[in-house]
């Protein structure tokens, strides 16, 4: 069987796990021909399918992640390293890097500040963004500090640090920018196979209504953010009033920035 016949019915096959069958096929045809997917549709269709693909389909016909099993991911402009105990980076998220790239207009936020870095998602997208900056990510997961620092020596070398934090307990400097994305889901939500089975819930879950860490980091904030400089959140798409009050509680004005979806995303806390 060619790679492209191979391709055409692994689409089928992955239509009963995955609403990207056809994305998620191609990707993993690509990692077992150990080139990009460009080149793959571009030269190598007409080969034979290589026997690896049969064992990478097998994995995600049984609801693992697509990037657990290459073990990459890409996000805003670059690609990361990820695997078991890391949370995957969604496109949701790219909307806080979008937000922080509104809010700044041109200038560079020297200092930035992430949050539940994972494997170093918003801090590195931001790095990328702007080249003269240095930043500092915390995570309380051994395992997402593992992949961050790899991934930071490749995408910022010299420019990031990463550390095994409980959110900004004992750190006293102030950022230009601060990004983060905490678990807002809520303990008794359903959750599709492939995120429940497999990514880490302490990355997922945060009490009752999803909000136990945005109670906690809420009042952390006024003094993690320079004079001039910006706090941004990511939220469950029905949070936005709750979170906010949180927020404002603490003397912060709020924004909303909306993902490619229509649904509230972000919000943008600005102080003093």
């Amino acid at each position: 069987m060619s790679t492209g016949q191979a391709l055409v019915e692994a689409t089928t096959r992955l239509a009963i796990v995955s609403d990207t069958p056809r994305l998620d096929a191609e990707l993993l045809m690509a990692h077992a021909l150990g080139c990009s997917r460009d080149t793959m549709l571009l030269s190598r269709l007409d080969q034979p399918a290589p026997p690896a693909f049969d064992a990478l389909l097998a994995r995600r016909l049984a609801h693992e992640p697509v990037a657990y099993i290459t073990g990459t991911r890409a996000f805003w402009t670059i690609d990361l390293d990820v695997g078991p105990g890391v949370l995957i980076p969604r496109a949701d998220s790219e909307t806080l890097i979008e937000a922080a790239v509104a809010h700044f207009e041109g200038r560079v936020p020297a200092t930035i500040l992430d949050l539940g870095t994972g494997p170093g998602t918003l801090l590195l997208a931001a790095l990328s963004e702007w080249p003269e900056a240095r930043g500092l990510g915390v995570d309380a997961s051994e395992d997402a500090l593992g992949y961050a620092q790899a991934n930071g020596e490749q995408i910022a070398p010299g420019r990031s640090e990463f550390l095994l934090g409980d959110w900004a307990e004992g750190i006293d400097a102030r950022f230009d920018l601060v990004l983060c994305n905490p678990p807002y889901v809520e303990a008794d939500a359903v959750l599709d196979a492939q995120v429940a089975r497999y990514e880490p819930g302490s990355a997922l879950y945060a009490g009752a209504e999803g909000l136990d860490d945005y109670r906690r980091i809420a009042p952390q904030l006024p003094g993690l953010v320079a004079p001039g400089g910006v706090a941004i959140l990511e939220i469950g798409h029905t949070q936005r009033a709750a979170v906010s009050a949180l927020l404002e509680a603490e003397g912060a004005s709020i924004a909303c920035r909306h993902d490619l979806g229509g649904r509230p995303r972000a919000l943008i806390a600005t102080y003093g």
